[in-house]
C-alpha cells in the first residue's frame, strides 16, 4: 500500500465517549483494520488506507472544514452547534437524540412563551439561541459545559436546553422535557474541497459503511412451509426480490428463505402463521450489498 499522505484518508473521530464507540465499531465491521494505542491521538489502518484521528468531538467540525482531517464522524447536534462549512455525506443511523429544553417538573409549560424572561442553561448556545429567535422569545441564555441538568435545582436557571435521549436523568433531577428544539444523529462529514484521489477511497469506504448501516435495518428470516401454501406465503412476504426456496426431507414442505425489513416483518408476521409457516427464524444480517 503507498503511504504517501495524499493517498491515505484522514477520518477524525471523537476520541471517547459512546459515539466513538459506535464509530469505531462500524469502521471495524467494515473491515477496516487498525491498532488503537490509548496514549497516542492517531491510528493508521494496516489493510485500507486511512489514518483515525481522535479528537474531542466540538473540534471535529473545524477540523475538517480546514483540511487537517478529510472526513469526520459527529453528532449532528455539534455541527450545527458550531456551524462549520462542511458537506454531511451520511447519516450513520446510530447516536441518535434530540435536544431539548426542560423545566421544573412543578412548573406548567404552555409553549416557548413560558421561558418569555427566564434564564436558560445550556451547552447549547447558538442552537437554543435560533430557537428562542424563531419562537419570539426574549431569554438569558446562561452557558455552561457538564452538569446542566442541575442548573434550576441550584438556582442558576430557571430552565435547562440539553441533549436528551432516555429523559431519566432529568427525572432524576426533579425536571421535566418540554419541547425539542433539534433532533440529532451520528452523520459522516467531509472537506468540501476533498480531491479526486481521496474522494476516490471515501467512496470505498462509504460502499462498505452502507452495506453495515443497510443490515442494521434488515433481518434474515427462514420459515417451514407446506406445499400448498408457498404461492401464499410469497404474496405475503414484503422481501427484496423473490424467496429462496428449498425442499425439505420430508415430502411437501419446503424451507423459505428471504430478506425483509424489521419493521415490515412484524406488520406481516400474523398473516404469515395463518398462511402456514411453522418454525419462524429470524436472524440479524452483518453486512448487505445490492
Amino acid at each position: 500500500m503507498n503511504s504517501s499522505t495524499n493517498n491515505i484518508l484522514k477520518l477524525a473521530i471523537q476520541k471517547s465517549g459512546r459515539l466513538s464507540e459506535k464509530s469505531l465499531e462500524y469502521i471495524k465491521s467494515a473491515g477496516v483494520s487498525f491498532r488503537k494505542d490509548k496514549n497516542k491521538l492517531r491510528a493508521v489502518s494496516s489493510n485500507f488506507p486511512i489514518e483515525l484521528l481522535f479528537l474531542r468531538d466540538d473540534d471535529i467540525p473545524g477540523y475538517v472544514e480546514t483540511g487537517v482531517a478529510d472526513i469526520g464522524i459527529v453528532g449532528e447536534n455539534v455541527l450545527e452547534e458550531v456551524g462549520s462549512q462542511v458537506r454531511i455525506t451520511e447519516r450513520m443511523g446510530f447516536s441518535k437524540c434530540r435536544l431539548s429544553l426542560a423545566i421544573p417538573q412543578s412548573e406548567a409549560y404552555i409553549g416557548a412563551q413560558s421561558l418569555q424572561g427566564k434564564t436558560i442553561a445550556t451547552s447549547y448556545p447558538n442552537l437554543l439561541r435560533k430557537f428562542l429567535e424563531k419562537s419570539g422569545v426574549t431569554a438569558k441564555i446562561h452557558e455552561i459545559s457538564g452538569s446542566v441538568e442541575i442548573a434550576p435545582g441550584i438556582g442558576l436557571a430557571d430552565a435547562i436546553c440539553d441533549l436528551v435521549s432516555t429523559g431519566t436523568t432529568l427525572r432524576s433531577n426533579g425536571l421535566k422535557e418540554v419541547e425539542v428544539i433539534f433532533k440529532s444523529e451520528a452523520v459522516l462529514i467531509q472537506n468540501q474541497t476533498l480531491d479526486a484521489e481521496k474522494q476516490a477511497i471515501l467512496d470505498k469506504l462509504l460502499f462498505r459503511f452502507r452495506s453495515v448501516l443497510r443490515a442494521v435495518h434488515y433481518k434474515y428470516i427462514l420459515m417451514n412451509v407446506p406445499e400448498g401454501a408457498v404461492e401464499k406465503i410469497c404474496n405475503v412476504l414484503p422481501g427484496m426480490r423473490s424467496p429462496t426456496i428449498v425442499p425439505l426431507s420430508e415430502a411437501g414442505w419446503f424451507s423459505l428463505h428471504t430478506v425483509v425489513k424489521e419493521n415490515e416483518f412484524w406488520e406481516v408476521i400474523d398473516n404469515l402463521k395463518e398462511a402456514g409457516a411453522e418454525g419462524i427464524l429470524v436472524t440479524g444480517i452483518e453486512k448487505m450489498i445490492l
